[in-house]
């Protein structure tokens, strides 16, 4: 929180100011921070906050973003794991402002590092930790959950760097335990061809993950019951409606997305694969594109000469990331202009330490097979 707490500016003083004065605003309190200030913005955030973004990119990219940045604070405009991740690779120096506390993640809290740890003990009990188990973690995790697999062997994956991580994985242990997200893990595997029944479900909340001893032992990838409360919601049967009300449009899915989602479309990926896709992709191309709103909708305005929509309208933003307005953003640089650092997210050391060797590990194993 602030050095100065009795000096903060109220966030109430924002709440009512116009569009254009919170812009203004903004601006000139970057003005007067200079080079001591980098903004970064997810690209799920909405456009009126990446619109004042130094540096935009999906998890993977703004986490190295984050290691090289320069910046004395970085304002990071996403949600609570990005942030601490950015406090685990930036330097000891570097300090780390969310400029909404509410905006976390659905998935991430899907997991605990007490429900991964007693995971981790059941199957200890039952001799599964006799084979070679690589625990990872996507990155929509808590740094407690980082350091986990830092301290026992694993590394973070992205859904930019699944694949690479997961071929690595495959050929150095028996079985990998994959969470908190069910689909990108059962995606990726399915991409290896680890058949679905060498594939179980953990839940939390059941003795064994709801999974006898004999599943868990014989199991190539054991995957953890989350999901994004977004990409969670596409069905096939939307990829159906979209083949048969308009031929010839291709669907560009995330791998967050359920199985069947993904194994009826066209082409799946990362954030950054779905941009470059439709950057990439010919004038006149179609495409229903199975991701966050906010970014369906920039790519739509961006690529004019290109058929762009959702492939289920009735979804919604990512509403966590969506709490980040710009008026959380002005109040934030603007007391940090004034000498006050708000909302600061600070890892404790022990758990900072960990987390950065599973970090620096995903980075270093995916510079390499890059």
């Amino acid at each position: 929180m602030s050095a100065v707490l009795e000096e903060v500016i109220p966030l109430d003083n924002y709440l009512a100011m116009p569009e254009a004065e919170i812009s203004e605003r903004i601006e000139a309190a970057r003005k007067e921070l200079g080079p001591r200030v980098v903004i970064l913005g997810h690209h799920y955030q909405r456009d009126d906050v990446v619109a004042h973004a130094d540096l935009t990119g999906d998890s993977y990219q703004l986490s190295v973003m984050a290691s090289k940045a320069e910046a004395e604070f970085i304002i990071f405009c996403g949600v609570h794991f990005m942030a601490e991740s950015a406090d685990v690779l930036g330097r000891e120096t570097q300090r780390v402002i969310l400029p909404d506390l509410g905006a976390g993640c659905s998935m991430a809290d899907m997991a605990s590092i007490d429900q991964v740890e007693d995971a981790w003990d059941q199957l200890e009990e039952i001799g599964v930790l006799d084979q070679k188990v690589a625990p990872i973690t996507y990155m929509n995790s808590s740094a407690a959950i980082k350091a986990f697999c830092g301290r026992n062997e694993g590394v973070v994956c992205t859904s930019s760097n699944a694949i690479p991580l997961f071929d690595i994985s495959l050929k150095s242990f028996d079985k990998m335990f994959f969470f908190p997200d069910q689909h990108l893990g059962r995606n990726t595997g399915a991409k290896f061809g680890i058949p679905m029944e060498k594939i179980v479900l953990w839940d939390p909340h059941k003795e064994l993950g709801g999974n006898t001893p004999e599943e868990l032992l014989d199991a190539k990838l054991i995957v953890w019951r989350g999901h994004c409360s977004v990409h969670g919601r596409f069905k096939d049967w939307q990829v159906d409606k979209i083949r048969e009300e308009h031929p010839g449009m291709k669907i560009l899915v995330h791998p967050e997305c359920p199985r069947e989602v993904v194994a009826k479309s066209d082409l799946d990926g990362s954030t950054s694969f779905i941009i470059k896709t439709v950057e990439e992709s010919p004038a006149g191309s179609a495409w229903a594109i199975g991701t966050e709103v906010n970014l369906v909708n920039r790519l739509e305005k961006r690529f004019p000469d290109k058929h762009i929509r959702l492939l289920a309208p009735d979804l919604c933003m990512c509403a966590t990331m969506f709490r980040i307005a710009p008026q959380n953003l002005a109040w934030a640089i603007e007391n940090l202009a004034a000498g006050n650092v708000v909302n600061e997210i600070v890892v404790e050391p022990e758990t900072k330490k960990w987390a950065n060797v599973a970090l620096r590990r995903m980075i270093d194993l995916t510079e390499k097979k890059g």
